[in-house]
């Protein structure tokens, strides 16, 4: 027989005979006040019940890490979909976006979901948690698959294995329940505890802990105006007929994606021309405030409002916010001693508002800008006056905070949130993540323009998300206007960029993790070439090949 040698976070080793399920050495990991949900081998995220047979590194996953959160929403979105079915056996269960640390879920009756329904699927949850049930993987053949999904009603499920055919699929079994994951869950029920289920709208929201605390829930922060963006991008896709991977699948099959295209690109241009009406009917705007995450597309939005502003009357001026940097000697460090050119502080807003209310009274000032190689603020002689049709436009993380703007009036402000918020779902029970939409779109840019490779900027990605939950996030809600620049079509456009990239993130970095995660999740759409992307679209700021110069 041939032995395997696991290898353990301190060096530490055993050997074993064929294989080893993680389950039986988590003790190994010795750690007794932090939960153990899944495994490390070689640097990819498992179940603690597969079957390990090589030789291998092998590291916890705790549910207080982001992979562990994972993980943990995962298997919490497996087991409502259990006692969904359980209690209402041939309805649908559709999930929907994500809302402050929860899942929004509709169940498709003729009406909204009653308060007596939402309360029969959490005792039915807590029964299953409470019952520890194994949760079981396995493979079964492609034609099983087919004949469990139709009868078990998870449409988009199977019309999803059209388009992507394996000779076996893995699925997952709760109770008599089978359904699909794109990821690995936890080995039984009992481990993910913490959780709720609150009525929300039309639907309810499975709500679970942050990562960072999996001991208990957080106060729930609603976000109404982005629910209700999501909304309205719903049921337009519903009216198109596309609300799945599957239905852009089958679009490009019948090579009929140009139309759509077109049209998702006319909607979206619709709604920026919306938000350029807001801002003339407010008549006292002066300055357009546009925020929003990382790759969420605000400089080409930047510059399709500006035309549409122009088309207005208006003479549009653009101040980056970048030439306000105070300067690196100036700039504040985080708790790891590293300077932070995300906190507001590393602004000069003294500066920034004295140079907006002069003007906005008629006065002419003097631009400064920045050395980011040298780390100074300097002026080179360029200077700005705002005219009578004249708005600015500026463009930042901060835009919504109003500490950015103390000294300006608020009927002189027009704000605007960006969100990559797209419509479709990979299928009835798995979601497509705004920050996986976004994290792709940014490895694509970040290696065309900053020559980065996949896994530098999987590297830095919890850095940007903790920034954007401490200074864009809890601000949205100030936006005099919300804007979703996710195009339903884009990710199979970006899957042929990205997925070179991600493939050369080798096992033995500790990044191959999240870039095989991705590749799974890109696996899910056909392809669009390059050449079907009209050259203003969002989508030009990441692949190349844009109108707009940058």
């Amino acid at each position: 027989m041939n032995k395997i040698k696991l290898t353990f976070p301190d060096n530490s080793s055993i050997e074993v005979e064929n294989e080893i399920r993680p389950l039986i050495i988590v003790d190994h990991f010795h750690s007794s006040d932090r939960k153990v949900i899944a495994v490390k081998v070689n640097n990819e995220v498992c179940s603690l019940t597969t079957p390990v047979n090589i030789s291998a590194s092998i590291e916890p996953v705790y549910a207080d890490s982001s992979e562990g959160a994972a993980v943990y929403r995962r298997s919490l979105c497996f087991i409502l979909a259990t006692a969904a079915h359980n209690l209402f056996p041939g309805k649908r269960l559709l999930v929907g976006p994500s809302l402050d640390y929860g899942y929004y879920y509709t169940l498709e009756k003729d009406s909204s979901i009653s308060t007596e329904d939402i309360a029969a699927l959490k005792k039915e949850m807590e029964r299953l948690v409470k019952e520890d049930f194994a949760i079981e993987t396995s493979y079964i053949s492609y034609e099983n698959a087919c004949n469990t999904f139709e009868e078990l009603n998870l449409t988009e499920t199977r019309k999803a294995l059209n388009y992507n055919c394996p000779s076996k699929i893995m699925v997952n079994k709760l109770d008599e329940f089978t359904d699909l994951y794109f990821g690995p869950l936890v080995s039984s029920t009992g481990m993910v505890d913490i959780f709720d289920i609150m009525k929300y709208e039309d639907g309810f929201l499975l709500r679970f802990p942050k990562h960072t605390d999996c001991t208990k829930l957080p106060e729930f922060n609603d976000q109404p105006k982005l629910f209700n963006i999501f909304r309205t991008y719903k049921e337009w896709g519903k009216k198109l007929g596309v609300t799945s991977a599957a239905g852009l699948n089958q679009l490009i099959h019948d090579r009929k994606i140009n139309d759509f295209i077109s049209i998702t690109e006319t909607y979206q241009t619709k709604m920026i021309s919306d938000i350029a009406e807001q801002i003339q009917t407010k008549k006292s705007a002066r300055v357009v405030l546009i925020a929003g995450p990382s790759s969420s597309g605000k400089t080409t939005t930047s510059k399709k409002l500006s035309l549409q502003l122009q088309a207005r009357g208006y003479t549009p001026k653009v101040i980056s916010l970048d030439n306000y940097y105070v300067g690196r000697a100036e700039t504040p460090k985080d708790e790891f001693g590293n300077y932070d050119y995300e906190c507001l502080e590393a602004l000069n807003i003294k500066m920034l508002n004295e140079n907006l209310v002069d003007m906005f009274n008629g006065k002419e000032i003097k631009l400064p800008s920045y050395d980011f190689h040298e780390g100074v603020s300097y002026f080179k002689g360029d200077t700005m006056r705002l005219e009578e049709n004249d708005i600015l436009v500026m463009e930042g993380i901060h835009g919504l905070n109003d500490k950015l703007t103390p000294l300006v009036a608020p009927e002189l402000k027009f704000k605007i949130y960006l969100s990559a918020l797209t419509q479709l779902n990979l299928d009835d029970h798995n979601r497509i993540s705004t920050s996986d939409n976004r994290l792709i779109r940014r490895i694509v840019r970040d290696y065309n323009y900053r020559g980065k490779s996949a896994a530098d900027t999987i590297a830095m990605w919890d850095n940007v998300q903790k920034g954007e939950k401490k200074h864009i996030f809890p601000f949205q809600n100030n936006a005099d206007a919300m804007l979703n620049t996710a195009l339903d079509y884009e990710l199979a456009v970006l899957r042929v960029y990205a997925a070179p990239l991600l493939r050369c993130v080798a096992p033995t970095q500790s990044q191959f993790a999240e870039a095989s995660r991705l590749l799974k999740f890109l696996d899910n759409f056909q392809t669009i070439p390059a050449n079907a992307v009209p050259n203003e679209s969002i989508i030009r700021e990441f692949i190349g090949g844009s109108k707009f110069k940058y």
